[in-house]
């Protein structure tokens, strides 16, 4: 009886943890090449995590610069429905290098209803081409980015006019994925920050149980938005902009 209730709540936290880290962080890195400019304004971007239409959370980003060529994006957040909880940060340290984001070091952390897990990730260490998973695999290194970076070359894609792209990325679990983004539709949005014009892009997977919708805003140099996802047909998490500052 009691076995069956923590897989019960176990796969309930799941569904709540969807809400926010997991879409946000379901998208891969661009591998797309163009001349467009990579803008990298710090700045700090808070959201509104809903559920069945509920608000049960927040979520928060912050890219900031630490130093020549050098910066830091990080991502939190924190829901919590009836007695379930989900906490997450991810944290990216990387460089800029001819016009691209060049990942250095990834950080992944999560505590709540359920196991708690923490993961690293090291790109280039000590002058080799490999990607080196704290207690996991090392892969050779062939272009991928971690799992959130891929927002600052998304950016820089969308304001070329680029509508599809491919995705190589190293995921918060420490695996090698491959997704794609199409560019779907533009619309007008009304969230808690206020109305915005933005880009509608869908990921694109192999498996089709699970849809992922994303929002950037041109005005916002195509900062993330809103982001809707659902399993099944059913929505498992909406994230929407709430404020909005850069630095």
């Amino acid at each position: 009886m009691i076995k069956n209730f923590q897989n019960q709540a176990m796969r309930a936290s799941k569904l709540l943890a969807a809400t926010a880290v997991c879409a946000l962080s379901i998208f891969g890195n661009a591998q797309a090449d163009t001349e467009e400019a990579l803008n990298i304004t710090p700045y700090k971007a808070s959201y509104t995590a809903y559920k069945w239409g509920d608000d049960v959370g927040e979520a928060h980003i912050e890219l900031s610069e630490l130093g020549e060529n050098q910066y830091s994006l990080l991502y939190t957040s924190k829901v919590s429905k009836f007695f379930l909880s989900d906490k997450r940060s991810e944290h990216s340290i990387f460089t800029v290098s001819d016009n691209t984001v060049v990942p250095s070091q990834y950080y992944y952390n999560r505590s709540g209803t359920g196991p708690d897990k923490a993961l690293s990730v090291s790109f280039g260490a000590d002058g080799n081409d490999k990607i080196a998973v704290e207690n996991g695999d090392t892969f050779d290194w062939n272009g991928e980015f971690d799992n959130q970076i891929y927002r600052l070359d998304l950016a820089k894609q969308l304001a070329s006019g680029v509508k599809e792209l491919d995705y190589s990325f190293v995921n918060y679990r420490g695996e090698l994925r491959q997704y794609g983004v199409k560019v779907v539709d533009t619309e007008t949005l009304n969230l808690p920050y206020g109305k915005l014009e933005a880009v509608k892009v869908k990921l694109i997977r192999s498996s089709k149980k699970r849809e992922t919708f994303a929002w950037f805003a041109p005005s916002l140099d195509y900062a993330l938005v809103r982001l809707q996802q659902f399993k099944d047909g059913d929505e498992q998490g909406d994230i929407k902009l709430k404020s909005f500052n850069t630095q």
